[in-house]
């Protein structure tokens, strides 16, 4: 049989939902992350207890919710708690296994920017801002982000630190006393990358099928490293396509939008 036909967009979600284990408890960006996180649910993670910021726990959206204040989360939560209760006794307390963010910047440590592009008092973007990343990535035991990749995205140097993932590298991240061990995977459109063990910069661990080192490397605004053992990114397959497709096609119905993956 031949193998199904994707897009890079799918890949990506596929890839990205593929990190998300069953039973674990989740913190949800809108977005990718929740693209990614729900296609899990109705996969290989059926017992995934998803969290969104405005309070709904073990939530099972029929459709992708527009933002976190969708009704939809609230009607298929199994329970609705107040936003404080959300980062207090679970994010703080050390509950939430996987906080899966998206982004507007990264850098080479992982660190992100979802406030401005260009300077902070007169930025060329305004960006939707911090909202509960930043404690997402000091307090989950784990960090997945999820971005498309092009030198927009991957910078030397971001225009404003939202969210801390390693910091300058090393042991920065446990000098700053931040509970959570991070980022411990970036998924792109393009390759899966992971922190190195020791300086904490994101190395490519994975090339996405039909894609080349050089492209990576021009889509990166630092001179990437790639792993020695790098492999090829294992593709979608049929169920995990038809179910996300299915999941895009509901979602464009109740909203009124394309049928097709996250922009």
């Amino acid at each position: 049989m031949n193998a199904p036909a994707f897009s890079t967009d799918e890949m990506m979600t596929v890839t990205a939902a593929r990190r998300l284990a069953d039973g674990a408890v989740c913190f949800v960006g809108i977005g990718l992350p929740s693209t990614a996180a729900n296609l899990a649910r109705l996969t290989h993670a059926p017992r995934a207890v998803l969290i969104y910021e405005s309070g709904p726990i073990g939530t099972r959206p029929d459709v992708l919710p527009l933002s976190i204040g969708d009704g939809e989360l609230a009607q298929t939560a199994d329970t609705v708690v107040a936003t404080p209760e959300i980062f207090r006794y679970w994010l703080q307390g050390g509950r939430v296994d996987v906080g899966f963010l998206g982004t507007a910047q990264i850098d080479r440590y992982a660190n992100l920017n979802t406030t401005v592009i260009g300077d902070y008092h007169a930025p060329k973007v305004r960006l939707p801002g911090a909202g509960g990343a930043p404690e997402i990535a000091a307090n989950a035991r784990e960090v997945l982000v999820i971005v498309k990749q092009s030198r927009r995205s991957f910078v030397d140097r971001l225009d404003f630190v939202t969210s801390v993932g390693h910091g300058e590298g090393g042991d920065h991240r446990e000098r700053l006393r931040l509970p959570g061990r991070g980022p411990v995977a970036v998924i792109t459109d393009l390759c899966v990358l992971e922190p190195d063990p020791c300086t904490r910069e994101l190395t490519v661990v994975s090339l996405h099928p039909g894609v080349s080192r050089e492209q990576v490397a021009q889509a990166t605004g630092w001179p990437l490293r790639f792993a020695d053992a790098l492999v090829e990114t294992a593709s979608p397959q049929a169920q995990e396509l038809a179910t996300l497709r299915d999941l895009h096609a509901r979602t464009a119905q109740a909203h009124g939008g394309p049928s097709g993956a996250d922009a």
